[in-house]
């Protein structure tokens, strides 16, 4: 443990801030997942429009994601940080108002620029710490900032169980929604606290020509993120909706639930640069992946005996052992897939990604809405995840070998 708080209070200040201005934003992220569904509901939304409406979060970073790629190539990066710390909680906040009013126009719109706004933390920020960290620094910085997502649903499923459990009537998901969108401005002032010569490399060379990157490179990379997405987006984004409607959990319980699986996935994050030592790549990333396949089948299945008392607490431990264990594997494979493009394509990577993602959860999403709508049981959709996710392991798996072969390793 002293090791790797050694190793992390080694990165620059600046850095730390990133860090803190992203965990401020993935505050609203992790808690419009947990819990934005359930307030949907309870609004009189059915799971078709549910799954319709959040999917257009994701047609802002699918129409955005490009452009920013090509547009940090040879750029400073930390303006765009300011535009998102300030505009992802203020289209939070529209969302919640077009959920309660109702509206159309206003729901489709505020979701899409939220995703777009999203985008311009989401995309920049691993090549922000790939540039302004040293080498040995770089899986530590990554790890470090998965983490955030693990750290905001820690601090969001807190403060949802605790006051949604004790207070219901007063602090609804309504109320509890809006607070977080509050909280997410603080974002802004974190980045007004990185004080960094932000380091920009090829400034010389054109920064807009799609010919000056690998194709071929990227395209073998990003193949298995490609079916890992499009597989998570069948699952992920429904998760509470699943746990109420099968086994019939409250706001409150789903969130205690997701705090569980929050602690362990940042636990587990932090302790990546350390597996990733003792085990390699080429073990670790099937490894945590594999397992967590099988802890979402067995999840999955629980609805086939709902009504057995045992279903809903194997469920819950599935869950939380799902998480973290999918979710270690994610500082490791970006490594990976960042080592395998080289510099040259790395800003285009991390934008493609970001748009995989995204593309891959819309369009995922609008089919989950279409299987709901036709009565097709949670437990068969989510075996597509399964499926999908066992493919994209293996492909990791010749990835991992491609990459330590190119470099020597």
């Amino acid at each position: 443990m002293r090791e790797l708080i050694r190793d992390y209070r080694k990165l620059h200040p600046a850095i730390l801030n990133l860090i803190l201005a992203e965990f401020f934003l993935q505050l609203i992220n992790s808690s419009f997942l947990a819990i934005l569904p359930l307030y949907m509901r309870n609004e009189g939304y059915h799971d078709g429009e549910i799954a319709n409406y959040t999917s257009y979060r994701y047609i802002g970073v699918l129409v955005l994601a490009l452009s920013v790629g090509l547009y940090i190539k040879g750029r400073k990066v930390k303006p765009l940080f300011y535009i998102s710390a300030f505009c992802v909680p203020l289209f939070g906040t529209l969302i919640l108002i077009g959920v309660h009013l109702h509206d159309p126009w206003l729901n489709y719109s505020s979701q899409i620029s939220w995703g777009a706004t999203f985008t311009l933390m989401q995309i920049p920020v691993i090549p922000f710490i790939l540039r302004n960290c040293e080498p040995e620094e770089h899986t530590g910085a990554i790890s470090l900032s998965y983490a955030t997502f693990a750290l905001s649903s820690i601090a969001g499923s807190t403060l949802i169980t605790l006051l949604n459990g004790k207070w219901p009537e007063i602090f609804s998901e309504r109320v509890l929604l809006h607070g977080i969108c509050g909280l997410g401005f603080l974002s802004f002032f974190f980045v007004a606290r990185m004080r960094i010569t932000e380091r920009v490399p090829g400034m010389a060379k054109s920064r807009t020509n799609i010919s000056d990157f690998d194709w071929g490179l990227i395209t073998r990379a990003l193949i298995p993120t490609l079916i890992l997405a499009v597989g998570a987006g069948f699952t992920i984004p429904f998760i509470s909706l699943f746990f109420e409607a099968v086994h019939g959990l409250k706001t409150s319980q789903f969130t205690l639930t997701n705090l569980i699986a929050s602690i362990l996935i940042a636990t587990c994050a932090i302790y990546v640069p350390l597996i990733k030592k003792k085990l390699g790549y080429r073990i670790a990333i099937p490894t945590t992946q594999s397992f967590a396949i099988l802890a979402l089948v067995l999840m999955a299945t629980t609805q086939l005996y709902a009504g057995d008392p045992s279903a809903v607490w194997i469920a819950i431990v599935c869950y939380t052992l799902r998480q973290p264990l999918m979710n270690m594997a994610g500082p490791m494979t970006t490594d990976v897939v960042m080592g395998y493009v080289g510099k040259r394509n790395q800003e285009m990577v991390s934008a493609l990604t970001a748009s995989i993602w995204s593309g891959a959860w819309y369009f995922s999403g609008k089919l989950f809405g279409n299987l709901r709508d036709m009565n097709i049981k949670y437990v068969y959709i989510f075996m597509i995840t399964a499926a999908l996710y066992s493919v994209g392991v293996v492909w990791y798996y010749f990835l991992v070998k491609q990459y330590e072969k190119k470099n020597g390793l």
